[in-house]
């Protein structure tokens, strides 16, 4: 591992690189904010996709790309004059100080918990008219409901027992029932909200990621398919051809694998 003088000379590194790239590049020159969001989006999720397969060399790659965008963004801010890297960076470690009473100011905590709430209260003095202001508009319905859980936990709005959320499950899901017999569609698709909604708060409960945990099923399920595939491929019978007994034999297979 670099101690920091090797640390900051490869930053240094980078910072020049970009500089190079923004001036000589024709690609790199045309981009600005808006061009870059859609490809910073899809290097998220690709480092995400990363940590989730534990591939330790493809998450530093993944990270090098997210840092990549991050000094784009600070590079074009500097040429409007509107930032620069060094404001970023001191506008991270201003909040972090700010945020953190408990490591650089004189306020006691307990726990994790304690933390959190501290966090919640510290943003709402700062400013911000509703705890969910910080959630953005365009996350993916699952991360949104589970950010929104989490900050309204925040403040103290929370069941106080795991057993309290999964009867509410129980509950989501009676209600789904009863929509479904009575086949209001629009009623069956709010119910199945609840449900989901629901779920996601058990989650954080069980301290379980929901969104990390389907992804895992969907990686799951796609390797046992594709050794299905693999296995029609072989018998040279595809598998629209197949039975579902014939189907599940192999997929028992690929559940053992």
């Amino acid at each position: 591992m670099s101690d920091k003088t090797a640390q900051l000379k490869a930053f240094e590194r980078l910072l020049i690189i970009m500089d190079e790239l923004r001036e000589q590049c024709p690609w790199d020159k045309k981009q600005t904010m808006e061009s870059l969001r859609h490809l910073t989006i899809e290097e998220v999720y690709e480092l995400g996709d990363a940590i989730l397969d534990k591939d330790l060399d493809e998450v530093k790659k993944e990270l090098g790309d997210v840092l990549l965008h991050i000094v784009f963004y600070a590079k074009i801010g500097s040429e409007t004059q509107d930032f620069d890297i060094a404001d970023v960076c001191h506008s991270i470690c201003d909040k972090l100080v700010e945020r953190h009473p408990h490591i650089y100011g004189d306020v006691k905590v307990e726990n994790e918990d304690d933390v959190k709430r501290n966090w919640e209260q510290l943003k709402l003095k700062e400013g911000k008219k509703s705890v969910l202001e910080g959630v953005p508009r365009s996350l993916p319905a699952m991360v949104k409901a589970n950010r929104i859980q989490d900050k309204v936990a925040g403040v103290g709005f929370d069941w106080e027992q795991p057993e309290q959320v999964f009867e509410k499950v129980k509950e989501e899901l009676a209600e789904l029932e009863s929509e479904i017999t009575k086949g209001h569609q629009d009623a069956i698709e709010n119910e199945f909200g609840d449900v989901m909604f629901s779920m996601i708060n058990y989650a954080r409960f069980l301290k379980i990621n929901p969104e990390n945990a389907l992804e895992r099923t969907n990686k799951k399920f796609i390797k046992r398919f594709q050794y299905l595939e693999s296995k029609s491929k072989a018998l040279n019978k595809p598998l629209k051809d197949m039975t579902l007994a014939e189907m599940d034999v192999f997929w028992e297979e690929a559940k053992s694998l």
